[in-house]
């Protein structure tokens, strides 16, 4: 299997939405509709801070997602960037279209001159923590939220 990485197109929606309710299930949530309708919006919308990538087959499939954002920090002169979304369909899985996504976002941040690229994903999610493994190195921080 060949896989591209390009950025999310408005023809993509119907199989984004798809992916995006996979991503959702796999994390046992659910997102109002406005606020998905929202974030598909700021995915095409260049002025907007949310940059959306995606992995496609040879025929031009949608086999994964990946959402991610810059900011500014007061530890660095230059942004961080953020990789908030990241999923790729069953049959994608271990093929390295997730790599392939993240190495993308490596891309984007380097030439932004971010000076790090994070992310967060749950303990217990296994399979992917393999993949981070490879490719970043887990910190010792734990998160806290209201």
């Amino acid at each position: 299997m060949t896989i591209s990485i390009r950025p999310i197109r408005a023809d993509d929606r119907a199989r984004w939405l798809k992916l995006w309710r996979g991503y959702l299930t796999f994390y046992a949530s659910d997102v109002p509709t406005e606020v998905t309708d929202l974030t598909w919006s700021r995915i095409l919308d260049p002025e907007a801070p949310i940059h959306g990538l995606c992995a496609v087959d040879e025929a031009g499939r949608l086999l994964g997602i990946v959402h991610y954002l810059f900011h500014p920090v007061t530890w660095a002169a230059g942004p961080r960037c953020y990789l908030e979304d990241l999923f790729t369909a069953a049959e994608a899985r271990g093929r390295g279209a997730g790599r392939a996504l993240i190495e993308a976002v490596y891309a984007a941040a380097d030439a932004r001159g971010a000076d790090q690229v994070y992310w967060l994903t749950q303990d217990t999610n296994a399979t992917a923590r393999r993949l981070y493994d490879q490719v970043a190195k887990a910190t010792p921080f734990i998160k806290y939220r209201r």
